[in-house]
């Protein structure tokens, strides 16, 4: 993009940003600390409520030691009037454990002393530190000129057209330290932070789309949108590679038991397969009949009346030699 359109786009969301918010007193007698705590305190919310989580924080606890050791529910439950309290207190807190760890102290006043550019190095080596902090450190703490950035000031300079996706990625806007002056640093500086603010908290709210609309006519397709139901659905994509995964089983089961059309269509080309089925239901008739026969066999030997007629004979012939003995003698 040339320096000059983003200059004139610059100009444009400034002029847009003074009509609609009023600019925020700055805060000189803090300490570089509460600075750095207030700045956690501020990334995606209005001034007001960081003040009001700030000096609850300041008076609630004994020192900043305290809230280093409480646990992050605690801090978002005190941390209330933010809009995103979970977020501001895990940066809070690690903000505190690594200037800790790196100092053994909560005092960095000889920060300001220092070369602007090793506090800022340094600085940016904690844990919990983004860009918007350091910016407004350099700006409201150390006596330099940069422009606090957060999410939302970017995704709206995204929209109108003043950076590319690539920049809104570096969390970055260029050019926007020379369209502003350093005595107007921070005046500007709030107003644009309260555009952000607006989009942070409502994205699809008809007061930013008007405000976006108004610095760039024609930044329509740009606009942050919401999300269709059909596009978001990983999951009936996993689900439709499960059921073609799940598919061939189906097929296979179906397949499985029409093995008599396989059969039929073997007898058709061949008259081998007919024979086959045909013998064993031969076999099964044969055994029930000799089953049948072999039962009638039995039942016939067993009648009573052929052993009595056999006895009766063998009388008989004992009774005749009986008779012929007892004639002789005689």
């Amino acid at each position: 993009m040339p320096s000059n359109n983003r200059g004139t786009r610059i100009n444009k969301v400034i002029k847009v940003v003074k009509k609609h918010f009023k600019p925020v007193e700055q805060q000189k007698n803090l300490s570089v600390l509460e600075h750095l705590l207030f700045a956690c305190c501020l990334e995606n919310s209005l001034f007001e409520d960081a003040s009001k989580a700030f000096d609850t924080l300041n008076h609630d606890y004994f020192d900043w030691n305290e809230v280093r050791v409480t646990s992050i529910r605690e801090l978002a439950e005190m941390m209330k009037p933010l809009n995103d309290p979970v977020q501001s207190a895990t940066r809070l807190k690690r903000v505190l454990q690594s200037v800790f760890e790196s100092h053994y102290s909560f005092d960095l006043e000889s920060m300001r002393k220092q070369n602007i550019g090793q506090t800022v190095k340094h600085l940016g080596k904690f844990n919990g530190m983004s860009p918007f902090i350091l910016a407004y450190i350099t700006q409201n703490a150390l006596a330099g000129h940069a422009i606090p950035v957060n999410e939302g000031l970017l995704q709206a300079m995204l929209s109108v057209g003043v950076i590319s996706p690539a920049e809104a990625a570096k969390k970055a806007v260029p050019g926007l330290e020379r369209a502003i002056p350093k005595t107007k640093g921070f005046e500007v500086g709030s107003l644009l932070h309260q555009l952000g603010v607006e989009l942070h908290r409502s994205p699809y709210g008809p007061t930013i789309r008007k405000l976006l609309l108004e610095i760039d006519p024609g930044c329509k397709d740009n606009l942050p949108k919401r999300p269709s139901k059909k596009e978001p659905q990983p999951e009936p994509a996993a689900s439709k590679k499960a059921a073609t995964k799940k598919t061939p089983a189906k097929s296979e089961e179906k397949t499985k038991p029409t093995k008599k059309a396989a059969a039929t269509s073997s007898s058709k080309k061949g008259k081998k397969a007919p024979k086959k089925t045909a013998k064993p239901k031969k076999k099964t008739t044969k055994k029930k009949v000799v089953k049948k026969k072999v039962v009638k066999k039995k039942v016939a030997k067993k009648k009573p009346v052929k052993k009595k007629a056999a006895g009766s004979a063998k009388r008989k012939k004992k009774t005749s030699t009986k008779r012929l003995a007892k004639r002789k003698p005689r």
